[in-house]
């Protein structure tokens, strides 16, 4: 009788134990992507890091930071899950939490492509254009050189970023087809 008593309650244990896991991939938490790049330096690798934050798609963001290889964090950005949604909504059923949960889940897993970090961020070739927020800037990354990297903030709406080593900060050099 104990020992069936004890399997029946080991069987409990393994079911919720199941179960909370189940939880957790639903929501979306603890999805967290890293990758080393250099970035604001040529040779140099800083941390780049997204991950999903909130408890249910209405509150969600992507939470999308950089820290440079000395540790610091130079770039921080929060992208909400609702602003993302907007510009899907006509393609992707995005009218269910669990689609909202994947997407949010393949936005996060794609954030990394290699197509998103540009070597060098603008060619010597390349001239600036109406997109273009700062062509001081713009022409500063023609002379050093630096690496860019893109991230979508809706369908076509994408931020190109890159170093200032002038200003000491991450700033943006293109903003392409707002809304």
């Amino acid at each position: 009788m104990k020992q069936l008593i004890s399997s029946i309650f080991l069987c409990a244990i393994i079911l919720v134990a199941c179960n909370s896991a189940d939880k957790d991939d639903a929501t979306g938490k603890d999805l967290i992507k890293t990758v080393t790049k250099p970035f604001s330096d040529s040779l140099k690798v800083d941390t780049f890091k997204v991950q999903i934050l909130g408890d249910k798609p209405d509150n969600m963001h992507l939470a999308f930071s950089i820290n440079s290889f000395e540790g610091k964090q130079i770039y921080d950005v929060d992208i909400k899950a609702t602003d993302l949604f907007k510009n899907y909504i006509a393609t992707i059923d995005l009218s269910k939490k669990k689609n909202q949960i994947k997407f949010l889940q393949d936005e996060v897993n794609r954030f990394f492509d290699d197509e998103n970090f540009m070597e060098p961020a603008v060619d010597e070739t390349d001239t600036p254009d109406e997109n273009v927020p700062d062509k001081v800037f713009f022409d500063e990354l023609k002379k050093n050189k630096l690496n860019g990297f893109i991230y979508r903030l809706g369908k076509e709406n994408k931020n190109y970023i890159a170093w200032s080593g002038k200003e000491n900060k991450v700033k943006t050099y293109y903003t392409c087809c707002t809304r």
